[in-house]
């Protein structure tokens, strides 16, 4: 492959990689098609390439394309393309799951709304004063569950205890050896 060839490859599927990730899907599949097609397809970066159009025929709602693009690429050259093939293929050919309308959340249209009128804009930043936190006095502080110092001297006198414990323990062992 020419260096000029190299060149357009990479700029084709650094801007299919670029439109896929701003969810322009459409536009990433074009620029990947074309990275595809002057790329050598059993190179890793042909493999690459390949991938990332696969994930694109899918976000495109072109999921026909996606699984057979994938099977192609089970049996490629690359390792990495292989195995990364396989578990998409996996995921592809899943089963789609049934969602009940009460489990998604409705994402309003923001189109409509004029961006101009005050009372849409609740969220900005300029709209409403910050205000600073209320400082809590020691009469308001909540009580702590158990009182340190005492956990401490209990923790003391069970240590103290344990100690003369076993020197008892080892003392009469030591006696009647």
């Amino acid at each position: 492959m020419s260096s000029e060839n190299l060149e357009i490859v990479e700029a084709e599927y650094e801007a299919g990689k670029a439109t896929f990730e701003r969810g322009q899907y459409r536009q990433s599949v074009q620029h990947l098609e074309k990275a595809s097609a002057l790329v050598n397809r059993t190179s890793p970066l042909g493999g690459e390439v390949q991938m990332w159009l696969v994930t694109a025929y899918e976000a495109a709602d072109q999921r026909p394309e996606a699984i057979a693009l994938c099977q192609q690429l089970t049996r490629h050259p690359d390792w990495q393309t292989r195995t990364q093939s396989k578990r998409l293929l996996y995921i592809l050919e899943a089963p789609k799951l049934n969602t009940r309308p009460e489990w998604l959340t409705q994402i309003p249209d923001l189109v409509t709304l004029a961006e101009s009128d005050p009372k849409d804009r609740r969220g900005s930043a300029g709209t409403a004063p910050a205000r600073s936190p209320r400082k809590v006095t020691a009469a308001e502080e909540p009580e702590s569950p158990f009182n340190l110092g005492q956990a401490s001297s209990r923790n003391a006198n069970f240590f103290w205890f344990a100690l003369g414990l076993m020197a008892l323990i080892l003392g009469s062992l030591w006696w009647f050896s």
